[in-house]
């Protein structure tokens, strides 16, 4: 009986983890991203971005996954702080803005894939813009593109909005779905978790008995 209540429970657990972590609702309905688009319309002006670019990304939804590409070149001199007034490196300003972004990511199923910073120029290039001395890069893992919209809507995001646009010189991003990785998915990595976490348990269990 033991034993069943162990392993029923690491399955129950797997099972919570892949409610948050999997989607569940289908594709994006075109009632979603009419009304998305009109409430961020003004956004869209105000950096520059394509809202005919965005609207083709969501009409395209699959309901999959995805990985979203970021490269940022961060502000490395001092600029206002929002908040206070005093004169902060904007690349604090950035770190803030993603301490409150991570969160809002995890609560709408997402998490980073790998960040990094950049240690060299262009090895490989042809045909595109100089290096704009890129300093960070990042993989954030999003559970669908309903996801990326209710992150943005989120009230935490659009706050701390003004310290990224504070904190970045220059930016782009496009959205990618993995062809071949050598790393393991997290619904791979936490099976074993909780499948050695189970398995211990149960020959905790046995030596007590035994």
């Amino acid at each position: 009986m033991t034993a069943w209540i162990i392993w029923g429970t690491a399955l129950l657990a797997y099972g919570l983890f892949r409610l948050w972590y999997d989607n569940w609702s289908g594709p994006l309905k075109p009632a979603e991203i009419d009304a998305f688009l009109a409430q961020m319309a003004g956004r869209f002006e105000g950096t520059g971005n394509s809202q005919q670019v965005m609207r083709a990304f969501l009409e395209a939804d699959d309901g999959r996954e995805f990985v979203m590409l970021n490269l940022v070149k961060a502000q490395m001199e001092q600029v206002e702080d929002p908040k206070t007034g005093q004169m902060v490196q904007g690349f604090d300003l950035l770190k803030r803005y993603s301490k409150r972004f991570m969160p809002a990511l995890f609560r709408n199923g997402g998490h980073p894939g790998m960040v990094g910073r950049k240690v060299g120029g262009y090895i490989d290039a042809w045909n595109t813009e100089a290096d704009p001395d890129w300093t960070v890069f990042g993989l954030m893992r999003y559970r669908s593109r309903r996801d990326m919209i209710k992150l943005v809507r989120d009230p935490a995001f659009m706050e701390g909005h003004p310290d990224k646009l504070l904190g970045t010189l220059a930016t782009f991003s496009f959205p990618t779905q993995r062809v071949v990785s050598f790393y393991v998915s997290p619904r791979v990595t936490v099976a074993l978790i909780f499948a050695l976490a189970a398995a211990l348990a149960h020959l905790a269990v046995l030596t007590v008995a035994g």
